[in-house]
């Protein structure tokens, strides 16, 4: 994959810079997609027309092979050891960087607006200017995806949707016990358990995930809870997903409510509306319109349902109170919003459509879809059945 980064050519003409500069590890998206390396350390990755990547010697033969770079240099092609023994660890580091920049003639550099303050403290005091980019310019260029990032996400989407079959499994062949907990091979079934039944499905496929939500009742009330302890009969159990691959680094994202059991009318009412607003979401969303349209669609429904929204009612605590999406890639949660905030979507995004309602009385329904916007409409990935009751 060749990313464009015509956009940001733009970026720096028009504010007269000369490169742009990332200083972090694999951890961090854009240096990940700047440099196409991956490394457990912090690296550094200039980019003034091309890439070029600043690795320690340890890195330095893999990344020759691996970055997506015009050139790959060492800390002691700029003789960082005798720059660390005269000025000491901090600025000797600072000095190699600064030499560096000035070997491809950076004087000016923009950086993310998380750079490290004390890198670019450092590197002003050897006479680079550093502006912070608060836009967030290569985040907008990684929002457009490749048909190849698309495929690594499809991918991603499999493994989510085997991963929420085991789970939901596992609920299935759950008895009720006396006390209305839920009993699977003859122990309490617990969120912990079917997380961890989530977990192993995900890795034997070469995902991982640091967290995921199988919250059940008054936790499924809050959209992040994480969910713990037993499991209960007739009442939702909000399962969300959002795995990343191993190899590739990109994530899905799906959410499903089951209830085993009998649900209450209000959890029925809520899954249906909800079913509701995620179509009319669906039906709102094509290249060209702004996320806050197809939040809008969701609002709607739900006001006209009688039931409260942070749009219209920005101090509820009960209702639709979050936003109806975001964008997903190298992050789980990027560029752009559908919410809201303005930003137009464009043929390439890859966003999630997941309204909700909430109420500690009652506890909580979400659905989730992952999608890509195209002129016209949107190719819908996610193959997995709604079904509340099991």
């Amino acid at each position: 994959m060749d990313p464009d980064f015509s956009r940001l050519d733009a970026h720096l003409d028009d504010n007269d810079l000369d490169g742009y500069l990332i200083h972090a590890d694999e951890s961090d998206a854009d240096q990940r997609y700047l440099s196409g390396f991956t490394a457990p350390d912090p690296f550094t990755t200039l980019y003034d027309g091309d890439v070029h990547v600043l690795t320690s010697s340890l890195e330095y033969g893999r990344a020759k092979r691996e970055a997506r770079a015009a050139t790959v240099d060492r800390l002691a092609d700029f003789d960082s050891r005798a720059k660390i023994e005269e000025y000491g660890g901090v600025e000797g580091q600072h000095r190699t960087l600064a030499a560096f920049l000035a070997e491809y003639g950076a004087e000016s550099v923009a950086a993310p607006g998380d750079f490290p303050l004390g890198v670019a403290d450092g590197l002003r005091e050897q006479g680079v200017s550093v502006d912070a980019d608060h836009d967030g310019v290569i985040g907008h260029i990684r929002a457009v995806k490749h048909d190849e990032e698309i495929a690594h996400m499809e991918a991603a989407q499999k493994a989510n949707e085997r991963s929420m079959a085991a789970a939901e499994a596992m609920l299935r062949e759950a008895d009720v016990a006396d006390d209305g907990t839920l009993v699977h091979e003859g122990e309490t079934l617990t969120s912990e358990r079917v997380k961890e039944e989530i977990e192993v499905s995900l890795l034997r496929d070469g995902y991982a995930l640091d967290t995921t939500i199988v919250a059940c009742g008054a936790d499924a009330a809050d959209p992040h809870d994480r969910g713990s302890g037993p499991l209960r009969a007739n009442e939702s159990i909000i399962i969300d997903i959002f795995p990343r691959s191993k190899e590739t680094g990109y994530y899905a994202d799906m959410t499903r409510t089951f209830v085993k059991g009998e649900p209450n009318d209000t959890v029925r009412e809520w899954y249906d509306v909800t079913q509701e607003a995620k179509e009319a979401a669906l039906d709102a969303l094509e290249a060209g319109v702004s996320g806050s349209e197809v939040h809008d669609a969701v609002c709607d429904v739900y006001a006209d349902a009688g039931w409260p929204t942070l749009r219209d009612d920005p101090n509820t605590e009960t209702g639709f109170i979050h936003t109806t999406g975001h964008g997903v890639g190298l992050d789980i949660h990027e560029y752009p919003r559908v919410s809201t905030t303005d930003n137009t979507l464009e043929d390439g995004m890859v966003v999630t459509i997941e309204p909700g309602l909430y109420d500690p009385e009652f506890g909580g329904v979400r659905i989730e879809d992952i999608v890509v916007v195209r002129e016209g409409g949107y190719d819908n990935y996610t193959d997995y059945e709604e079904s509340l009751v099991l």
